[in-house]
């Protein structure tokens, strides 16, 4: 509050915007007196007075009333004041002060929508979005349709999180909370423990369209004596070696696996499975030659060519370039379908195999 009142000991005249301290000094029909010290009498009245009518009921007359200048001096000779503006400012400070002390807040969840769910802070109404949930309450909803991400984050409303503010901006009138901030610093002390390369042996807890999740126990205990587990994320490009379209195809919720640490950055870890199974382009130029002639099957287009499928775990790509337009390209390959092809070139460095169709004869 001391940091919304003048700092200096002189008095000085008072400025428009400037949070001022008063004693309630009288309470009219339609108006309220504040005696400002030197700075003078102030007065509450008109809409000022209207919009807070309710709140003004609360103080009685000595009370210490904080409020905002709107001018400083109106035609009966008061300094006019607002105590709904000095609440919102004195709030949105309360909320800064709170954010920079990381202080944790228990907030009732009065809403939700597809991103996230909403609440209010101390009046102010709050946005707590979907990856600022801690991860048991992630929606992990198999193919994330947005309408099954709802249907469960709905199931929050009227239940009560501990939050922290995770940002805020009063001219905005936008406050946002974070409920795994509680958590990000004990998580980023726990990685501590763990380098890039590090094998561990985890559980699959969800699967979405872009990967899965595995938690997995640290050395650390919690309160109660117990592992603190720690989840990570496996990127639908890090399950396997081959093309993958669904995650659910290569595991499955409560499946337990091994996985190796690709990469940690705060207090995020993401993993790999494919880097603990034996790279198949390793030898791949002991098994295929440029120039020879393979079977594979088409398994994806894209807009830059089509994917065929040499083996389960090698994907060759045909350029578009080789048929001139997209139309010609599908007109020519099916999904699903085999054909034969010739290797144009191999690298096996960056993972990739070019292909022409080969003419029927």
């Amino acid at each position: 509050m001391k940091d919304l009142l003048e700092k200096e000991d002189s008095i000085k005249p008072p400025q428009i915007g400037k949070i001022v301290e008063g004693k309630l000094i009288g309470k009219a029909r339609s108006a309220v007196f504040l005696d400002l010290g030197a700075l003078g009498t102030g007065i509450i009245y008109g809409k000022e007075f209207l919009g807070v009518k309710n709140e003004l009921k609360k103080f009685k007359v000595g009370d210490t009333v904080f409020t905002k200048v709107i001018d400083l001096e109106n035609e009966e000779g008061y300094v006019e004041l607002s105590l709904s503006q000095a609440s919102d400012e004195i709030t949105w400070e309360e909320l800064r002060r709170k954010k920079e002390k990381g202080e944790t807040m228990m907030v009732k969840i009065l809403g939700a929508n597809k991103g996230g769910l909403l609440a209010e802070v101390l009046s102010i109404p709050a946005f707590l979005p979907v990856s600022q949930l801690l991860s048991e309450h992630y929606p992990r909803v198999e193919g994330a349709e947005s309408s099954k991400i709802l249907t469960e984050l709905q199931k929050f409303i009227g239940k009560e999180m501990e939050i922290k503010v995770f940002d805020l901006d009063p001219r905005e009138g936008k406050l946002i909370l974070s409920e795994k901030a509680k958590r990000s610093e004990k998580v980023k002390e726990i990685l501590k423990n763990y380098k890039v390369g590090d094998v561990v042996e985890g559980e699959i807890t969800g699967i979405t369209n872009f990967g899965v999740f595995i938690k997995f126990p640290s050395s650390a205990k919690t309160t109660e004596g117990e592992a603190y587990n720690l989840e990570g994320l496996i990127h639908i490009s890090e399950l396997d070696w081959q093309l993958i379209e669904d995650p659910a195809d290569i595991v499955k919720v409560g499946d337990k696996v091994k996985a190796k640490i690709i990469s940690i950055s705060d207090d995020k870890v993401s993993l790999s499975l494919k880097s603990l199974k034996k790279d198949p382009w390793i030898d791949i130029e002991e098994k295929y030659k440029k120039g020879d002639e393979v079977s594979g099957k088409v398994t994806k287009f894209n807009p830059y060519g089509a994917f065929i499928a040499i083996s389960p775990k090698i994907q060759g790509l045909i350029h578009i370039s080789e048929f001139g337009t997209k139309s010609k390209m599908e007109t020519a390959l099916k999904i699903g379908e085999k054909y034969k092809f010739q290797i144009l070139s191999i690298d096996p460095a960056v993972h990739r195999m070019s292909l022409k169709l080969k003419e029927e004869k």
